[in-house]
């Protein structure tokens, strides 16, 4: 027999459970009507899954706890060549996906690569200059199309693919190594 395995329960207006792995956490995020019971069995059932991707997170948390910090004038450095790289990035691909902007602003962020207003203004994550080009356009590309569509439908990833078809393969290497890279704005 296995131990109990530690979970925190969030409710809401869902119709399904699932698990989320936070590095060492394990969210179950279940319907308002879920029962303790339902909630236990399906933990029962992913048990196997949950316990690879808690491993998986505990890793990742090593790995990034041994990545040299960025000192501030580094990340001053950084933001001052975002300030001029990611401004060009954007005027060029504004008019492929067919919108206006408004203001950059360039931010040091330990959790996003960037974000669109409701206003148009567009926020990049200096730490972009540490990564590939084109994992920087797909960023672009992805918030600008946010102009268009303020959501993640169907019709806003083909808008995304249209403009630059590339995109999933560059938001994978964000995925695979965008952790090591946030890691060094530290804890």
């Amino acid at each position: 027999m296995s131990l109990p395995m530690e979970y925190e329960v969030i409710r809401s207006r869902r119709k399904t459970l699932c698990a989320e792995v936070r590095e060492d956490r394990v969210i179950i995020r279940a319907p308002l009507r879920a029962s303790a019971a339902e909630i236990r069995a399906f933990v029962q059932k992913n048990r196997e899954w949950i316990e690879t991707h808690l491993e998986k997170a505990r890793q990742k948390a090593l790995e990034r706890s041994a990545v040299p910090r960025l000192t501030d004038g580094e990340i001053r450095a950084l933001a001052e060549q975002a300030l001029r790289v990611i401004p060009e990035r954007a005027a060029y691909y504004a008019p492929l996906v067919g919108v206006r902007y408004g203001r950059i602003t360039i931010r040091n962020q330990r959790t996003r690569w960037g974000s669109c207003s409701s206003k148009g203004n567009l926020n990049f994550n200096c730490l972009l200059m540490l990564t590939p080009p084109e994992a920087l356009d797909s960023v672009v590309v992805h918030e600008l199309c946010h102009l268009k569509e303020m959501n993640h439908s169907k019709r806003f990833y083909a808008e995304v693919l249209r403009v630059f078809p590339e995109y999933r393969k560059w938001q994978k290497w964000l995925r695979d190594n965008g952790s090591q890279i946030l890691a060094r704005l530290g804890p």
